[in-house]
């Protein structure tokens, strides 16, 4: 195989890390109570030439599931939760086509529609939260589904992919619109003896946020060697709202403080750093290795920072696979990310009433993905 061919294919390695990373705005979520929401928006990879060919569509299918129960203050964890069986456990699972069209060499556009399947699980025993709260046992059980918040976005690479096949860096800028429900109410709340009860889902499995958000994203990839090249992938969600509007609902039915009666409409963000390498015993084949940091800041670029959020974030180990068929027309890849470092941190509420929040986090992250491009 020539040099060039092999840089080449190489750049297709990188750019197909980076369409599972942040390709699809929806099905990338921070962990658990976190939020279940995030960010991306970027193009992928193309037959034989590392870029999407003018005239040119792409296709995926994505999918991501994780489990959260370790509740953090702070970096750390809050093990007597678990030990109670007062801990909350969400299982979500994300579903995202998204549809790219090359306009360009260097200028694409695409659209999002996510699909989600969530559920969030807590049983807190009576007196187990202090000062003899809860009165008796509480059972709750969220179950919800639909279709999440759609999203375009625009897309271009900084230098004329003609000219460089081993590095480059892509900007994205788009909309998302507040398509998916953000108040739907499937809780059952079961105290021995008294009828069950409706209320609000918590918002981190609601599958909108509620709100009008930007997407912005950057994507960039270096050839280290003939089959090894290093990636950098960063996205945000600017949220310009400070609430959706939506009454935050505690479980206990106590009255929440008022800078915490809405739920926040927060900025989200993800990033990630590794390095691809191309297996040349088994044609097709490349193996990933990197960082993901993704999470929900307390303060939001733009717009009020009130009303009631999680904000935090997680570091992952992420090791993956790539295998490309059909002469780089369709990829499968699959990523098991393991949390290493999680960090609930302070609200802006938390701030002005001298407390602190906690917020349940995920042990693992599973995430495929189909592509196809004609």
């Amino acid at each position: 195989m020539s040099l060039k061919r092999l840089v080449v294919r190489s750049g297709i390695v990188v750019l197909a890390v980076a369409a599972l990373g942040v390709a699809v705005p929806q099905v990338l979520e921070a962990q658990g109570c976190v939020v279940a929401h995030s960010v991306g928006g970027v193009g992928g990879p193309d037959n034989d030439g590392g870029y999407l060919a003018p005239g040119h569509w792409q296709l995926n299918f994505d999918y991501r599931h994780l489990y959260s129960f370790r509740h953090y203050v702070g970096s750390v964890e809050q093990v007597y939760r678990t030990q109670g069986h007062s801990n909350v456990r969400n299982r979500i699972n994300l579903l995202d086509a998204g549809l790219t069209y090359q306009i360009t060499p260097r200028f694409s556009v695409e659209g999002n529609i996510p699909v989600e399947f969530a559920s969030r699980r807590y049983f807190i025993a009576a007196g187990s939260l202090g000062g003899g709260a809860p009165g008796v046992d509480l059972i709750g059980d969220y179950g919800v589904s639909g279709v999440g918040d759609v999203s375009f976005q625009g897309q271009g690479w900084v230098w004329n992919p003609k000219n460089n096949p081993s590095h480059n860096i892509q900007v994205g800028l788009g909309v998302q619109m507040p398509t998916g429900r953000d108040n739907i109410q499937n809780n059952f709340v079961a105290i021995p003896g008294t009828p069950s009860a409706n209320s609000t889902a918590d918002y981190s499995i609601q599958p909108g946020i509620g709100v009008w958000a930007i997407p912005v994203t950057v994507q960039s990839f270096q050839a280290l060697s003939h089959s090894t090249q290093a990636y950098f992938n960063g996205s945000y969600l600017v949220t310009p709202s400070e609430t959706n509007g939506v009454a935050n609902v505690s479980p206990l039915g106590t009255p929440e403080p008022a800078q915490e009666a809405k739920v926040s409409a927060a900025d989200e963000y993800l990033l990630q750093l590794g390095v691809a390498y191309m297996v040349a015993k088994v044609p097709g084949l490349t193996v990933t290795g990197g960082l993901r940091k993704e999470g929900v800041p307390a303060h939001d670029l733009i717009g009020g920072d009130e009303g009631f959020r999680r904000p935090g974030y997680a570091v992952s180990l992420e090791p993956g696979v790539i295998y490309s068929m059909k002469g780089g027309h369709d990829l499968i890849t699959a990523n098991i990310d393991r949390a290493v470092y999680r960090n609930r941190i302070a609200s802006v509420p938390d701030m002005q009433l001298g407390t602190h929040g906690d917020a349940a986090f995920a042990d693992w992250l599973w995430l495929a993905s189909f592509q196809h491009r004609f």
